[in-house]
């Protein structure tokens, strides 16, 4: 029984981590858009994107990362030995706006 409780709480563990790291990600223009914006979705974002230009992906540039939201809820966790039911905040939705400079240069 203790085992769902502990993956419960390491899940929220690595979510409250990670809400450090798409600010650390990418300074603008250092990294190809297509980097940045898969690594944001491998950590769970659901990404947005706005550009300026038509240019392929491949020769866009970050301008920014901005705008991450988590929507979050309240997951009852079994209090074990105690009998006490505790809650823990588990992010079920992540989010997340790339602006691109794609025109042509």
């Amino acid at each position: 029984m203790r085992a769902a409780p502990l993956s419960i709480l390491a899940l929220g563990a690595v979510a409250i981590g990670v809400l450090v790291a798409p600010a650390a990600l990418a300074a603008p223009g250092s990294t190809s858009a297509i980097v940045t914006i898969g690594q944001l979705e491998a950590q769970g974002f659901d990404v947005r994107v706005d550009r300026i230009g038509s240019a392929p992906l491949s020769e866009c540039e970050v301008t920014s990362v901005r705008n991450p939201q988590e929507q979050t809820r309240l997951v009852r966790v079994d209090g074990g030995h105690d009998d006490r039911d505790r809650f823990i905040e588990v992010v079920v939705r992540r989010s997340i706006t790339v602006s691109l400079d794609c025109s042509s240069r």
